[in-house]
């Protein structure tokens, strides 16, 4: 679910939904799942990831939702080999995306889910790079904490980006996010922006520590931490 929050022009569209899947098929993209605010913002995405990754090798994508990023942003860091992952529900949308941009770099999906597979710490040890975008005001709290804290055991000069919009010292960056955030607690309690502070804090428990919070269009944020 995204509203300009997570990056549209203001309305409140079907981007993720809580299973993290976009159920609306674009007409002219056959079956593949399709999210306009995930085209929209890739690009300012790939920007900052071009750089926060030019020393990653091995990338792991919590949550690809669609899979368009996966397919847009990996094919554009050729020094990367980038893992797609999400919810059994989830996979075949990837592979459909996969299979007809036909990339070379970006691997068929893993399915995971943070509260029942994770830590994977012999999978972590394959990849220097973690990206999740649009899944910390999706998840429960409980599955941020447990993400974020199964990182732990990643090797040193590993990185963590996340996307997404965020809280400072509790409050809402924007009056649009503010609405977002009531948007979807009204409809599922476990949901909502989440502070910044908390979500660095479980983050320098792990080891990391923050690198760069870069402002993004439509009231996100990409936050970079190295271990």
């Amino acid at each position: 679910m995204v509203s300009r929050g997570c990056g549209d022009d203001g309305v409140v569209e079907s981007c993720k939904e809580p299973k993290r899947v976009v159920n609306a098929v674009n007409k002219n993209l056959g079956d593949k799942p399709f999210s306009q605010a995930c085209a929209n913002n890739r690009e300012p995405i790939y920007d900052v990831l071009a750089k926060e990754f030019a020393g990653q090798t091995s990338v792991l994508e919590i949550g690809s939702g669609t899979g368009q990023h996966a397919v847009h942003i990996g094919p554009r860091l050729p020094h990367v080999q980038w893992q797609t992952s999400d919810l059994a529900e989830n996979i075949p949308g990837i592979n459909r995306w996969i299979n007809d941009e036909r990339v070379v770099n970006v691997l068929r999906p893993l399915t995971i889910n943070v509260l029942k597979d994770w830590p994977d710490t012999e999978l972590l040890q394959y990849f220097n790079g973690i990206f999740s975008a649009n899944t910390s005001h999706i998840m429960p709290w409980e599955a941020v904490e447990h993400f974020i804290g199964g990182l732990e055991k990643m090797n040193s000069g590993s990185r963590l980006a996340l996307y997404g919009p965020f809280k400072y010292d509790g409050r809402f960056t924007s009056d649009s996010n503010e609405r977002f955030d009531q948007w979807l607690k009204n409809q599922y309690p476990h949901q909502g922006i989440r502070d910044f502070e908390s979500v660095d804090s479980l983050a320098r428990n792990s080891g990391f520590n923050l690198v760069k919070d870069y402002a993004m269009p439509a009231n996100n944020q990409l936050l970079v931490w190295e271990k």
